[in-house]
């Protein structure tokens, strides 16, 4: 291939997401998006999924460069029925029979799985793609290289899911659920095997690209960070919805302890002895037990918390432009979308400095409020000083805006992305990281089930 091809042409992209849920999980919003501006950038981008099936933006291209091939698991965890054990008639082949035994011993398969179809997919059709991006799969199967999948690969790893496990082992209560978190993160075995062998890793942030060195052995100079970003046309400024006093908007996909819930909610019954009029709303389901769901009962917060879920991108931006505040309570980020879109909109932000959130929401008292993570006294503090202070709101919305329009938008993530395209492409083949041949199931059993 000669440099001018690599340097020119558009591409032909295999986008590849084990989970595809685009309105919930960084994963799925990933995809959604940067899937959108490589085709408005001339690119044809095939996304490979699994379910929860990724939704395109049909609003992208109209000349067929965005389509969306679904790769079938048997979905043990949707619901009403999750951690369901398939009918007879429903499984396939050995790889449906691997996904099902390792849910039986505890463990999360999909990863793996997903790899193992996706391998025999894209063996079937070599030749079709210029290049493969991985979207933190991480699976035995897209071991190999170029001569085994059909094309260069790169892959995204949105932080390493070492560091939930560390959090949720470290809240865990008892032996009995201490052994269940470890059983269900038996995969991260796998995944740090596999990213010590990838070619071409990206990642989103400073902070994961330090952390993807050090808790899964990642060279670090075949980590490349390329920002994400917030949907800067849909999230903005619009001066015509008014402000609800004392509201509070949050997003939380999922009652773990990553997310901070708990301490946010701590926090406004603090702030509500000051302020009877604050209450939250949680972009995310209402949990029926938990950490989350026992402090609003401790605090008696049934009606100053609102949950809301399953609602559009346009709904959210609408949402986030009526509160006085948007808060990020996160332990951790690999970037946090959440703080970039309400950033967007021009909605003061409250937020922590766990992880990555720093680089994305900028220095405290110019582009946001910082405090640390899991202080509940201190995020109760910050809120108070925002309801209290319009002036510093205001001063604060539109310095956060023009902080993402200059450094955190979709179009500038697909342009860095096709960067680390073309390098891979033009990449010699002493570059990729030899690696043994894998043969599951053989191999691959022990290491998801693995409950180290």
């Amino acid at each position: 291939m000669t440099a001018e091809a690599v340097t020119d042409r558009p591409l032909r992209i295999a986008l590849l997401t084990y989970k595809g849920n685009p309105y919930c999980g960084g994963q799925g919003v990933y995809v959604r998006h940067l899937s959108r501006e490589l085709a408005r950038l001339g690119h044809t981008v095939e996304v490979i999924g699994a379910q929860p099936y990724p939704v395109l933006d049909e609003t992208a291209d109209a000349s067929g460069r965005l389509t969306l091939t679904e790769l079938p698991s048997l979905d043990l965890y949707r619901q009403p029925d999750p951690f369901r054990t398939p009918k007879h008639g429903e499984y396939r082949d050995w790889v449906d029979a691997l996904e099902v035994g390792t849910m039986w011993t505890g463990g999360f398969p999909e990863p793996l799985t997903f790899s193992l179809r996706a391998r025999r997919h894209l063996a079937a059709r070599r030749g079709e793609f210029d290049v493969i991006h991985d979207n933190q799969t991480l699976g035995y199967g897209l071991l190999g290289g170029p001569r085994a999948l059909g094309a260069p690969l790169v892959t995204t790893i949105h932080h390493p899911v070492t560091v939930d496990r560390r959090l949720e082992l470290a809240a865990a209560d008892g032996w009995r659920r201490r052994t269940s978190v470890r059983r269900w993160y038996g995969f991260t075995r796998m995944q740090r095997r596999v990213a010590r062998r990838l070619p071409s890793v990206l990642t989103v942030s400073g902070s994961s690209r330090q952390e993807i060195a050090e808790d899964l052995g990642v060279r670090e100079e075949r980590i490349h960070v390329v920002h994400i970003g917030a949907d800067t046309r849909l999230f903005s400024p619009d001066p015509a919805v008014p402000e609800v006093p004392g509201r509070i908007v949050t997003t939380s996909s999922a009652d773990v302890p990553l997310k901070g819930l708990v301490h946010l909610v701590e926090a406004l019954a603090k702030v509500r002895t000051e302020r009877p009029d604050a209450h939250l709303v949680v972009v995310g389901k209402r949990p029926e037990e938990g950490p989350v769901a026992a402090a609003m009962d401790a605090h008696g917060l049934g009606g100053a918390v609102e949950f809301v879920k399953g609602i559009s991108d346009a709904e959210l931006a609408a949402l986030v432009r009526g509160a006085q505040i948007a808060c990020v309570p996160s332990l951790y980020e690999g970037f946090s979308l959440p703080a970039a879109e309400a950033m967007a909109t021009g909605t003061p932000l409250l937020a922590t400095t766990g992880g990555a959130i720093p680089e994305v929401a900028g220095r405290d008292g110019e582009t946001c409020l910082a405090v640390p993570p899991g202080d509940a006294g201190a995020l109760a503090a910050g809120l108070l000083r925002l309801l209290d202070d319009a002036p510093l709101r205001a001063r604060l919305g539109a310095a956060g805006r023009e902080r993402v329009l200059s450094r955190f938008t979709w179009e500038r993530a697909a342009l860095g992305t096709v960067e680390r395209y073309r390098s891979a492409m033009g990449a010699p083949s002493s570059q990729f990281v030899r690696s043994p041949v894998v043969r599951p199931p053989a191999d691959a059993v022990p290491a998801v089930a693995d409950s180290r």
